[in-house]
């Protein structure tokens, strides 16, 4: 439970981070990034499975590369849904979506060695 906790804490440093890295991702508190953080970790469980399953075919078709789409548009959704949270176009929402996949392989493997420890 407590390494939940400090993953979604950790989840909204880096939305935090990417945000100021990239000038065309706005973010206005921590408390934005963190609800953030959570429509992020929800989208993914719940939207875009179901994404995935639905364009098989173009997946296959590009080599996987659609899936860096798939996360875009679960950008732009979450910039639908969060108020305070704003991007700006797609290729800003591509940006987005690889810098986070850097910081969460940076945090979990920063977490998975204190488990090892």
């Amino acid at each position: 439970m407590v390494n939940l906790l400090v993953r979604f804490l950790l989840n909204g440093v880096a939305v935090l981070l990417t945000a100021y890295l990239l000038p065309g991702v706005d973010v206005t508190n921590y408390e934005t990034a963190l609800i953030t953080a959570l429509v992020l970790s929800l989208a993914n469980v719940i939207i875009k499975p179901i994404l995935i399953v639905l364009t098989i075919p173009i997946t296959v078709v590009t080599l996987g590369l659609f899936l860096l789409v798939i996360n875009a548009i679960i950008i732009l959704m979450a910039d639908y849904f969060v108020p305070g949270f704003s991007v700006n176009g797609f290729w800003w929402a591509l940006a987005f979506s690889l810098i986070m996949s850097i910081f969460n392989s940076i945090i979990n493997d920063i977490l998975k060695d204190k488990k090892q420890a």
